[in-house]
């Protein structure tokens, strides 16, 4: 029996998002990327707002850790202090990712997929 996640999933969804979503899973906890390195990791370069887009578009019971994107300079996309900012702040936190002013520091705390990751986890 199917999911709806995988109900959605196989029906006309963009294969584009498809890829951003399988791509958007793998980050781990604890860890952050940025909408276009997931972008680039999906084999979509260039398409940093179809991130954002395809996460927008997430059915919720796919469960995306959709909190791990930032943008490019590590801060949270949403304005400060709104509602889905705190959601995602309180959520990094949880894995003990520092948020200070609405920011991650990306030195610390990017996504570096390693060579095996890229080749088999990224595999589309």
């Amino acid at each position: 029996m199917t999911t709806d996640s995988e109900a959605t999933l196989n029906s006309g969804v963009n294969e584009h998002y498809r890829r951003i979503w399988h791509t958007v899973k793998l980050i781990p906890a604890g860890r952050v990327a940025s909408y276009g390195q997931i972008a680039d990791l999906a084999g979509l370069p260039g398409r940093a707002r179809m991130v954002g887009k395809a996460l927008q578009a997430a059915p919720k019971a796919m469960q995306l850790p959709w909190h791990r994107v930032l943008r490019s300079n590590g801060q949270i996309a949403f304005p400060a202090g709104s509602d889905t900012a705190e959601d995602q702040k309180g959520r990094l936190q949880e894995e003990e990712v520092v948020v200070l002013k609405n920011r991650v520091r990306l030195v610390e705390y990017q996504w570096r997929p390693d060579l095996a990751e890229l080749l088999f986890g990224l595999a589309f």
